[in-house]
């Protein structure tokens, strides 16, 4: 069954004006909508929202021609980049403004938390915005008491209930906001990125509220976050935005993977051409010919999450020299060195490499914290010697992911790599 349906729907901004800018034009505009029942005359010349770049027309279109169905139940993550459409395409189904072109059909109550204080007086207090909100979504007086100790638990503001909103932090505010919109029992929820604002504690309770919302209670969710992590395990389905069009719809995994593609750079960073590069060392010849950056699937890739396989390839002639024993890697951070591995560790003694061929290395991404990381590759007959090595010839970033199960994303801050270890907890009898 359906919950909401987005039929060619546009929003179109003039720049700078809210108005056309002239009297002829507004009375232009006015003319053919009002008397003569046609479409806006200004509407065909407006411009694809590229924010990067100076347009031509001071018209563009926020969004264009979007068009998708949203089934009952589904969460569905909304993706891209900043000034994509994302937002807007909120605020349209909110009824906070009004599409250009087009219809929204919505089947059931929406609960929005768009922004830091949504629909909150900011001389009321905490108690009274719990009730004005509830009403402003079409709740009874009976049916927000019923919830309000749960709301209130929820939000962790207790003791500043009965203050006035004005005085809360911004945190305090989301939490609030988030509290209400997800225990008043609307068929939709709708969340902005506010859920950023709150501390992580608040983050991982707030998705665990959604996924139970939508799993065990089967509303219906809409969430646009930069956390892709978060994006991935609370979101069936997913939506990429680009300059205000829909660029992919499938699941939100997939989805996910080819926001990262586009934003990555050139496909060809995954893959670093090294025959005629200047090495370090003088003397050396070029035996590594090729590194490129794999996934699991075999496909070049420059990101990756912590649930993928990371494997890298290295394209090498030795024909210039007799032998060639062996070759290894090392990662850096910034200017840390993280590890490495080589095939001495990974093959008995004595191994030898042909004269042409491939080493494949193959990671588990999860063994490391998100952040950028460099590659170096040296090769050499045997361990105490090299006979050519590049420095950081190619780079590769990771992103993000509830490695642990547990809700828990992991940031840069905590550490370079990710310990094994596991942990035991006792009620001290």
């Amino acid at each position: 069954m359906k919950a909401i349906e987005f039929d060619n729907v546009g929003k179109q901004y003039r720049l700078g004006l809210v108005s056309t800018g002239t009297i002829s034009h507004d009375l232009n505009r006015w003319w053919t909508m009002n008397i003569l029942r046609k479409e806006d005359p200004y509407l065909k010349i407006g411009e694809v929202n590229d924010r990067s770049h100076k347009g031509q027309s001071d018209y563009v279109w926020a969004l264009k021609d979007i068009n998708f169905k949203v089934e009952e139940g589904d969460v569905v993550g909304i993706i891209g980049k900043n000034g994509a459409g994302k937002s807007t395409l909120l605020k349209l189904l909110s009824r906070v403004t009004a599409p250009t072109t087009g219809h929204i059909n919505v089947w059931g109550r929406i609960a929005s938390l768009l922004e830091v204080g949504t629909g909150f007086h900011p001389e009321m207090t905490g108690r009274e915005n719990i009730y004005l909100n509830g009403a402003i979504m079409g709740m009874t007086k009976a049916e927000i008491t019923r919830k309000l100790d749960e709301i209130v638990d929820f939000s962790g503001c207790e003791r500043y209930i009965d203050t006035p909103v004005k005085r809360y932090s911004s945190g305090m505010t989301v939490r609030l906001g988030f509290a209400i919109a997800a225990h008043l029992e609307p068929e939709i929820l709708v969340v902005d990125e506010v859920l950023a604002v709150g501390d992580a504690e608040f983050q991982k309770k707030a998705i665990g509220k959604m996924q139970d919302v939508s799993s065990s209670q089967g509303r219906t969710v809409l969430f646009v976050s930069h956390n892709l992590a978060s994006i991935k395990s609370l979101c069936h389905k997913g939506v990429l935005l680009d300059k205000g069009r829909i660029v992919y719809e499938g699941t939100a995994n997939d989805a996910v993977s080819v926001y990262l593609d586009s934003n990555s750079s050139a496909i060809s960073d995954a893959c670093v051409d090294l025959s005629n590069s200047q090495r370090r060392l003088p003397g050396m010849k070029p035996v590594i010919q090729e590194v490129q950056l794999l996934n699991q699937k075999g496909e070049q890739k420059t990101s990756f999450f912590q649930d993928e396989e990371i494997i890298i390839k290295v394209k090498y002639d030795s024909s210039q020299y007799e032998d060639l024993a062996g070759m290894g890697f090392i990662l850096y951070s910034d200017e840390s060195q993280v590890g490495g591995g080589n095939t001495y560790m990974a093959f008995p003694p004595p191994h030898k490499l042909p004269q042409k061929g491939y080493v494949f290395f193959h990671l588990e991404s999860k063994q490391f914290i998100p952040r950028t990381y460099s590659v170096t590759v040296s090769v050499g007959p045997h361990q105490s010697r090299l006979l050519d090595k590049v420095d950081r010839c190619i780079s590769f970033s990771i992103e993000p992911s509830d490695v642990y199960g547990t809700g828990y994303i992991l940031s840069k801050d905590d550490g370079v790599s990710l310990m094994r270890f596991s942990a035991s907890i006792s009620d001290g009898l």
